[in-house]
């Protein structure tokens, strides 16, 4: 987990037998619920965040055949337009890479303690 938004520069995640590799960024929205945001505030968990990305990241990489798998997100204030999300996998064909992209997010959303707090322009906070 990195405080702020992430840096533009990605890890290495291709390998030997990669034939696919892929890259999702989440940036941050300039709306949410109508109301326009100035950012988003991240809260973690740290002494389980952590240990869940990593286990999951172990389990996709595994199911799917990966690789490669690097995952980084953001805690604190990232603004709009930042990238507050990043996820990297590599696998020998597209389809697996694709898959194991869209799972991993999923899972993420659902599983790990990740949470979002709005900071609107107006000063309000969600």
């Amino acid at each position: 987990m990195l405080e702020g938004p992430l840096p533009g520069d990605r890890v290495a995640v291709a390998c030997a037998g990669a034939g696919a590799v892929v890259w999702f960024e989440g940036v941050v929205r300039p709306s949410e619920d109508g109301q326009e945001l100035a950012a988003l505030l991240y809260e973690v968990y740290p002494p389980m965040t952590g240990r869940l990305m990593e286990e999951l990241a172990d389990e996709i990489a595994s199911a799917f055949g990966l690789t490669g798998l690097a995952v980084e997100h953001s805690v604190g204030r990232v603004a709009v337009g930042e990238v507050s999300f990043r996820l990297g996998v590599s696998a020998a064909h597209r389809r697996e890479a694709l898959d194991a992209m869209d799972r991993f997010i999923a899972r993420m959303k659902a599983e790990v303690p990740i949470w979002k707090v709005p900071a609107f322009v107006d000063g309000g906070a969600g």
